[in-house]
């Protein structure tokens, strides 16, 4: 790769990349009402506390540790984040040991914190915000909200976002460490909130949309194997792609950027007359690739992959019928309305050796799909789902979908619970084998859980739940650590 083609790819990536709660408040009992604490401020660090035990048996010899990221801070001054998307990252890590839980939680010290801080505004560019005056943007990074996910690599624990570098921390204070540079010409280049890894650990990811897109290869260690760009065949916004043992499979929705322009996605148009396109290449050899046409849909994210000794490639995603909760929701949810927006629905994609693709829909609601992280790669029978939407713009139960019986085992919550995405944890051999981890917002009790449930049967509710001392907003993804 040239220093011109990076410098072009990272002025491409560059462009398209009222509630407070403070820890004080909350334990004084002040919060926004209903669903909109999901989306409140948190204004400081949350230093290590012990959490409560409220409910059910601690499992004897559980030692796990999650790591979760979402935005937590959206409001300076008399300005607002102009997207769900775009509030700074706090990394949360909730610690299972010794029949005890603990919370601690910080934020990303990224160049965008830092200088918003400063000038107490929200000046700097996103997703969904404008440039506003006193923004300085030199380079990708300036705009890094580092919100979005986590990833454990090699021991170095990362906070991750889609149109920046990777950002390193300290597993054990949580403490910022820097942007990664994998090697010295890729500096700022693009790493997306979303890596698969394989069996052996190997973490493959991408970086960047548009016309091209960044594909990157980790050895296990964390160290660099491969960087290389590939073209696209349309200019398709994608959050997340997925991986087979063989393959790397980019699904390009007609969500295409037109524009290149501040926030991202005003410069994106939605042509349904275009259909899904999915790209389907070789992880050996990138300039294999074969393409399957698809009727159209949008999404966000999507599930692990396998393939069929016939080459038949199957996964699953969470499809929605439009991009509107991207477009207009995510923002809306900043301003306390809820503009509702097509459901996302748990699809089966099925790519076949003839060139012929098909969508086999659940009609199950769902989102944040998750599986055994050990069946990467491998035909698998289960998928962890977030689900259960009613009058709220969040989910209120966890679920997991059985492919082979096709129904769902569900706890709900309830409606004083905003669900969060939940992770495998596994204790034993099979996929049902283990435990599932993840958090809620008791709007009741106006403090976030942390919940355990036993992964073969999720409808006896949780086997032991957590209370933290204050509520935190709605976060996106995690990993075990």
């Amino acid at each position: 790769m040239t220093n011109l083609d990076r410098r072009q790819f990272l002025g491409t990536s560059l462009i398209i990349g009222a509630a407070v709660i403070t820890p004080d408040m909350a334990l004084a009992g002040a919060s926004p009402a209903g669903w909109a604490l999901g989306v409140a401020d948190v204004e400081a660090d949350v230093p290590q506390e012990a959490l409560t035990l409220v409910q059910g048996k601690v499992p004897v010899g559980l030692s796990t540790t999650l790591f979760r990221n979402g935005p937590a801070k959206f409001r300076r001054g008399d300005s607002a984040s102009g997207h769900w998307f775009d509030g700074d990252g706090l990394v949360r890590r909730w610690r299972v040991e010794g029949g005890k839980a603990t919370l601690a939680a910080r934020f990303v010290d990224t160049p965008k914190r830092r200088l918003e801080a400063k000038l107490n505004a929200m000046v700097q560019p996103g997703f969904g915000s404008p440039r506003r005056n006193g923004a300085v943007i030199n380079g990708p990074d300036d705009t890094n909200a580092a919100n979005t996910s986590v990833m454990v690599a090699g021991g170095q624990l990362y906070a991750l976002w889609e149109g920046g570098s990777a950002t390193m921390l300290d597993a054990a204070t949580l403490a910022t460490q820097g942007p990664k540079t994998f090697r010295r010409d890729l500096k700022q280049m693009p790493f997306s909130a979303h890596p698969h890894v394989d069996r052996d650990g190997t973490v493959w990811n991408f970086g960047g949309n548009g016309q091209n897109t960044y594909v990157w290869k980790l050895n296990p260690d964390g160290s660099l194997a491969k960087a290389e760009m590939i073209a696209l065949d349309r200019n398709s916004y994608f959050h997340d792609f997925t991986t087979t043992a063989r393959h790397l499979i980019f699904v390009l929705q007609p969500w295409v950027q037109e524009e290149f322009k501040f926030p991202l996605s005003t410069g994106m148009s939605w042509k349904p007359e275009l259909g899904t396109q999915v790209l389907v290449v070789d992880k050996d050899d990138f300039s294999k690739r074969r393409v399957f046409e698809l009727p159209a849909f949008s999404f966000f994210h999507l599930a692990a992959g396998w393939e069929e000794s016939d080459g038949t490639i199957r996964f699953d995603g969470c499809l929605e019928a439009n991009p509107t909760f991207g477009q207009k929701s995510a923002s809306a949810l900043l301003r306390g309305q809820h503009i509702k927006a097509p459901t996302p629905m748990l699809t089966q994609i099925v790519l076949r050796p003839d060139g012929k693709a098909e969508m086999q829909t659940t009609r199950v609601a769902a989102e944040f799909p998750a599986s055994d992280q050990r069946m990467a790669g491998l035909a698998r029978r289960f998928t962890t789902h977030v689900t259960g939407y009613r009058n709220t713009p969040f989910p209120h139960a966890i679920a997991k979908w059985d492919w082979q019986k096709g129904r769902d085992d569900k706890h709900d919550f309830g409606d004083d619970h905003l669900v969060e995405e939940f992770l495998f944890v596994a204790n034993g051999a099979g996929e049902r084998d283990g435990w599932l981890i993840g958090t809620t917002l008791n709007l009741k009790a106006q403090k976030t859980e942390l919940h355990l449930l036993n992964a073969a049967k999720l409808s006896d509710g949780p086997v032991a739940t957590w209370q933290a001392s204050l509520p935190l907003p709605l976060g996106f993804h995690g990993t075990i650590g």
